[in-house]
């Protein structure tokens, strides 16, 4: 089948890296349907070129609609889900609502419709704290918190309805995706922010005083912790080609994606300081719970087997991207605070 030819509905394409999966595939000739509740998504982020249907995965009378009228779906890239750590700890049931029902309800309606191709964003939470580094596809998979819990019990879930139904599934696990794309229209805009890479540059934005660093005792070049972090277009790649792979009859697997080689937060912020060309205040403080000296991932598979080929792994070109979109977009989609 022509690229060209081919059809993908993306869940979650109002997102972060949804909505930078949805520009590469329509740059590759792709054609993209997105479905987003815009809980967290932004209908600014969507392709102009893209079909899109607000709506919610635990809703099967809106998915039936939706797959009535979207005939011929190739494939599926599932990004909708809660993905935030803390709150997953507060508020578990959330999680448990909006990611697992929400993916049973999805797989029913692609099984009554016959579509039998998934590509999963999952999540290196599912590993919780590593024996090894870095991590391989086949370490203990026993999370630390409710959102890696879930993620986990949605790639269980696939398995059980491949042996079932025949829908064959990849499930990609990564880290820290960040960066934004070229042309500097779309990035990422999360409320409340947690990511560091944003959170470093509010500070030459004015938008906060200082970045907090949580630890500098780790066993670690310079005892902060040591994280991966991946260009969110290179991310959106993976997934593409996550795609091809089943749509070439190949077998379902998990992949990760990583650099495989991590960042020190301190690294994080010298380079920011070198991109933006701002000093950027710095506040020590204590180690948070919970956070692992050094979470690497190794993409060795993904890069055998899928032919992945991170094009934008160095840090500067990382953090340089982030800072067009943030310039001129310092409240996100929205005009003000």
């Amino acid at each position: 089948m022509e690229e060209k030819d081919m059809k993908v509905l993306v869940l979650g394409g109002a997102g972060y890296i949804g909505s930078h999966t949805v520009y590469e595939l329509i740059d590759n000739g792709i054609e993209a349907v997105v479905i987003d509740n815009l809980e967290t998504g932004f209908m600014e982020a969507v392709h102009p070129n893209a079909a899109f249907y607000k709506g919610d995965l635990r809703d099967r009378v809106f998915l039936d609609s939706v797959l009535t009228k979207e005939k011929d779906i190739d494939a599926v890239i599932h990004f909708a889900a809660n993905s935030q750590v803390g709150e997953s700890m507060t508020n578990p049931l959330k999680y448990y609502d909006n990611n697992i029902c929400g993916t049973k309800t999805l797989l029913e309606a692609l099984v009554a419709h016959g579509i039998d191709k998934i590509v999963f964003s999952s999540t290196a939470a599912t590993y919780g704290e590593p024996e090894c580094i870095p991590i391989q596809e086949g370490d203990k998979t026993e999370p630390t918190n409710a959102y890696g819990e879930t993620k986990l019990s949605m790639e269980k879930m696939f398995k059980w309805v491949e042996k079932a139904h025949g829908m064959r599934y990849v499930s990609l696990r990564y880290f820290n995706a960040c960066g934004a794309h070229k042309s500097g229209e779309i990035g990422e805009a999360h409320n409340p922010e947690t990511h560091l890479i944003p959170l470093i540059l509010q500070v030459p934005l004015g938008k906060r005083e200082h970045i907090a660093v949580f630890g500098t005792d780790y066993p670690t070049k310079d005892g902060t912790c040591i994280r991966d972090y991946i260009h969110v277009t290179d991310l959106a790649e993976a997934h593409i080609l996550a795609v091809k792979y089943l749509m070439a009859g190949n077998k379902s697997d998990i992949f990760n994606l990583g650099n495989g080689v991590g960042f020190t937060v301190r690294e994080v912020i010298d380079m920011a300081e070198k991109v933006t060309g701002e000093s950027i205040k710095v506040v020590e403080t204590d180690r948070r719970a919970g956070d692992p000296a050094v979470l690497i991932a190794s993409s060795e598979k993904a890069k055998t087997i899928l032919g992945w080929n991170p094009k934008h792994d160095s840090l500067r070109e990382i953090i340089k991207s982030a800072w067009k979109w943030h310039k001129s977009h310092p409240y996100g989609y929205k005009n003000e605070d």
